[in-house]
């Protein structure tokens, strides 16, 4: 039996309750599916669209006059708990399909930051739905927030992504899993917090979904790291004639590519260097980069993109 953490990506989840709720039913199929083949799953989310929503939704409510004003890291936290009550409902239903008496719980994850990380001064992280140049342009003037461009996709509103520094809820998380409970946690890459003289307290920023999800994968020594995006593969030379997707490469050759820029900051990047940070622990470690759609075949070794520390040096 393998230990697999799945970080499934938050664009993949839908922009409306409808549409994610209806999503993720498919999610649940898969996710089941790894469960019933022996392996024992623990399950990350990412929050983009759906915090930027949340915090887009309930500032226009507070300078409307209808709510109090809430801070990111509040629609952090809502986050998790909007999306963890879907996932949470669509994978109880499917294992209820099964016959499988498997219980589900979502845990609202905090994880500790740096408050110095260089991260605050460099706004990257997107969040939030996708605008035209124009209307983002407006948007930075009416309210003051940052927007960059998004891999060709438009522009998307971007936050700071500090570096995760540990789980706050490990202990609780661990707890679950040994007990045979198919946990939910780290959503969003979880709420960011920071250390103070008074405890605890939240900081407005997003931490990267996929570098949670490497260290929670290391914290509960998980066998592997499986990322789910809107590709089936990882590719060099992106976009160009030239272009290759890559089957199985070792750390060594990821991080050449790296190196040479192969990756997009704030879109593929993170997703490399995340599965860098997991698989360079121990040698028997695997990543997996692939899309939703194809994880059966990714598993099967018809697609997707396998990180280890020694690679098989393949590309297509």
């Amino acid at each position: 039996m393998a230990r697999i953490v799945v970080a499934l990506g938050g664009n993949a989840l839908g922009k409306s309750p409808e549409e994610q709720l209806n999503l993720v039913k498919h999610t649940a199929e898969s996710l089941v599916g790894l469960i019933s083949a022996g392996n024992e799953v623990v399950i990350s989310h990412g929050n983009g669209p759906q915090v930027g929503a949340i915090n887009l939704g309930m500032n226009f409510a507070a300078e409307n006059g209808k709510t109090a004003a809430f801070p990111f890291p509040e629609c952090g936290a809502m986050s998790q708990g909007y999306i963890g009550y879907h996932l949470q409902q669509s994978l109880q239903n499917e294992l209820h399909s099964r016959w499988m008496a498997t219980n589900v719980a979502s845990v609202v994850t905090q994880v500790e930051v740096d408050p110095t990380d260089p991260a605050f001064e460099n706004p990257t992280k997107p969040v939030g739905d996708f605008y035209s140049k124009e209307e983002a342009e407006k948007i930075e003037r009416e309210k003051g927030y940052v927007f960059k461009e998004d891999a060709g996709r438009g522009y998307r509103q971007v936050v700071p992504s500090p570096q995760p520094k540990s789980i706050v809820e490990l202990k609780c998380i661990s707890d679950l899993i040994a007990t045979g409970n198919l946990v939910i946690a780290g959503g969003g890459g979880g709420v960011p917090v920071i250390k103070t003289e008074n405890g605890l307290k939240g900081v407005p920023a997003v931490i990267d979904k996929d570098r949670t999800s490497a260290l929670l994968a290391d914290n509960i020594d998980a066998d592997q790291l499986i990322i789910l995006t809107a590709v089936d593969d990882v590719y060099i030379n992106y976009g160009k004639a030239s272009q290759r997707r890559l089957n199985h490469v070792s750390s060594a050759e990821a991080s050449q590519y790296i190196d040479e820029g192969q990756f997009a900051p704030g879109s593929m990047l993170p997703k490399i260097e995340a599965c860098l940070d997991f698989v360079s622990s121990k040698d028997e470690r695997t990543a997996m980069i692939t899309s939703l759609d194809h994880l059966d075949d990714a598993l099967a070794g018809k697609m997707g993109t396998i990180i280890s520390k020694w690679g098989a040096s393949v590309t297509e």
